[in-house]
């Protein structure tokens, strides 16, 4: 093994968690791995202090601010040990001449096939039954088949094609809305491309898989949109949905079900509304958490960061 000419600060715990071939790389590689705590995030501060010395650095849910570049006059690169880059300020990074780099479709099967987990869960109230029983209860709940049912898929991409095609496992029609994805190309995906509104008030199950948003795309006036009895499930970002107005349309039977992996503030407040709202399955953003995604996504951003400080222009660039 050579020895480490660079420091590559990790500063996200799940970083090689489940194998060493990501840490082995950038150790190989030249870039001298060091992660301050194995078990949790670095706190802000302390990544102030310790960004200093850093040649390249791997951040997970960290603030990446224009005030931590500037701490870090050595520092040539910013991975993203994840697939997107809200918590990294581009633009910033941009004006320095710092590559930010990420890991696209490194989780998308991970976060697929939980997707639809939760729509199992959702239907067939699976969760509910399970802490029923645990609590000395022995319930029948009933939930419907999804067979011949509507799917409305919102964001057309990797993680909402494979949802699409788990659907149509199932005998599901299949709607999807995504601006950005041409209606031909949806239909050749074997989905019916419609208008977001259309989507909502004619699919039994929504789920969203969209970037973060500036203000809640599902509100309350859109919920109440949605077909009466409908479930929702959001594994992508917390903010797409408004949570109060989630909530209020669980309390009032509107909806019949939810399931939510993402969540405005995380880890999510005591004392919030949606850990009493009704017939909601939560659990703590983990859709991507597979060994296998979690190689993945390390081996992606471990290759672009020795790029990077080889001179070299890296394959995943963000901005």
């Amino acid at each position: 093994m050579s020895t480490p000419s660079r420091t590559t600060l990790i500063t996200t715990p799940t970083f090689a968690r489940h194998s060493p071939d990501p840490w082995n790389l950038l150790a190989d590689g030249g870039a001298g791995p060091v992660r301050p705590y194995d078990d949790r995030a670095l706190p802000y501060g302390e990544l102030l202090a310790r960004i200093a010395g850093a040649d390249a650095l791997v951040a997970g849910m960290d603030p990446v601010t224009a005030e931590v570049m500037d701490a870090a006059p050595k520092l040539k690169v910013i991975a993203k040990h994840g697939v997107g880059t809200d918590t990294i300020d581009v633009a910033a990074a941009r004006e320095r001449g710092i590559p930010v780099v990420f890991a696209p479709g490194s989780n998308s099967r991970a976060v697929a096939e939980y997707t639809f987990g939760l729509v199992l869960d959702a239907a067939r109230r699976i969760s509910a039954s399970h802490t029923a029983v645990t609590e000395g209860g022995w319930p029948k709940l009933f939930g419907p088949e999804l067979h011949g049912r509507t799917l409305g898929v919102v964001g057309f991409g990797r993680i909402g094609r494979l949802v699409a095609g788990y659907a149509r496992a199932f005998g599901m029609h299949v709607l999807a809305h995504d601006p950005h994805v041409p209606g031909d190309a949806v239909s050749a995906a074997d989905a019916e491309p419609v208008a977001l509104d259309t989507l909502l008030t004619r699919a039994d199950v929504v789920t969203l898989h969209l970037p973060p948003a500036a203000a809640p795309l599902l509100d309350t006036a859109r919920l109440a949109a949605m077909k009466p009895g409908a479930i929702l499930v959001n594994a992508a970002r917390g903010g797409l949905v408004d949570d109060t107005a989630l909530a209020a349309a669980l309390h009032s039977g509107h909806l019949a079900a939810a399931a939510l992996d993402a969540f405005a503030v995380e880890p999510l407040p005591a004392g919030h509304v949606l850990r009493t709202a009704p017939r909601l399955t939560l659990t703590s953003h983990m859709a991507a958490c597979t060994p296998e995604a979690n190689r993945a996504m390390g081996l992606m951003v471990a290759e672009d960061v020795l790029r990077v400080l080889a001179g070299d222009a890296p394959r995943h660039a963000a901005g």
